[in-house]
């Protein structure tokens, strides 16, 4: 996990720079690829309407951070208190790292003569891919850490966890509403915050002594 974290952030950092001091072959290739996306989107409404309604309103940020918010009250009323705070304050931290590099970096988002859909703010990085990210990486970790025995399609959650991240990103350049880059850029960092909020926590509890009792630090000893 510290690899991970590791190799992400510093991903993340220099594409943000190449995005700030506007890298040519960067801009080209993204130029290109919406460019032909967006052709694609005008040509085929059916197939576009498909997107914005998984855009707008399954992978939306909103749908994610509800289920997340979800976790977090699950886990409060299981006396995870904890768990359930780190959880709740990881997502938050993402959404102001997000609004922070999208103030300071300005990118201006793509412009069609015949938009399909339409977006506010800053481009980069991409808001649905980082939410979408963060909030996946963080209920498979619970899962995997209170519930992966007790769930049975485990599997099946991830793939689905895998698809909306994928999926989302997709959206958003189809879409014509991200550059590819702005997609990549909340990968990267939606998964380096959640990297960070795990390696942040073992440690935490590793250094935590052992306690007895109903508080939510009694099951909390394994947290590989």
């Amino acid at each position: 996990m510290r690899i991970s974290a590791v190799v992400t952030g510093a991903l993340a950092v220099l594409l943000l720079v190449l995005v700030a001091v506007g890298w040519s072959p960067l801009l080209s290739f993204d130029r290109d690829v919406s460019e032909e996306l967006h052709r694609s989107a005008v040509a085929e409404p059916g197939f576009t309407q498909l997107n914005r309604v998984l855009s707008d309103w399954v992978w939306d940020p909103w749908t994610m951070r509800t289920l997340v918010a979800a976790a977090a009250v699950t886990l409060w009323w299981r006396r995870e208190r904890r768990l359930a705070v780190w959880v709740a304050v990881t997502t938050l931290l993402a959404g102001a790292l997000q609004h922070g590099i999208k103030a300071a970096v300005g990118r201006t988002r793509p412009s069609w003569p015949d938009p399909v859909d339409s977006a506010h703010y800053a481009a980069f990085p991409s808001g649905h891919a980082m939410a979408a990210t963060v909030s996946c990486g963080l209920l498979l970790w619970v899962l995997a850490l209170r519930w992966r025995e007790e769930w049975r399609g485990w599997g099946a959650l991830t793939g689905a966890a895998v698809v909306s991240v994928v999926g989302v990103g997709w959206t958003r350049v189809y879409l014509g509403v991200h550059w590819p880059s702005d997609v990549l850029g909340g990968w990267l960092l939606g998964w380096c915050c959640v990297a960070v909020a795990i390696l942040a926590y073992r440690r935490l509890e590793a250094r935590r002594p052992p306690t007895t009792g109903a508080d939510d630090g009694s099951r909390m000893g394994d947290t590989r």
